[in-house]
């Protein structure tokens, strides 16, 4: 295993999902405050599941995005 190789691989990986995760979380956000399901002020329990099927890997990794 090159071990710059796969940092490099990770990096782009994590990369992709916080881009797409920032996009998703800030879409579906707006749309609960448009539709009124949110009000501003709330803090949004956040939850994030990381599988690696080859690994028997599984991680739940939780927090919280405040809104103000």
């Amino acid at each position: 295993m090159d071990d710059d190789v796969f940092n490099i691989q990770i990096r782009r990986f994590l990369k992709n999902v916080g881009v797409t995760s920032q996009r998703e979380i800030e879409s579906a956000v707006r749309e609960a405050l448009a539709d009124g399901r949110l009000k501003g002020d709330e803090q949004l329990k956040v939850k994030v599941d990381l599988a690696i099927d080859e690994l028997s890997l599984n991680k739940v990794i939780e927090g919280t995005i405040g809104l103000v």
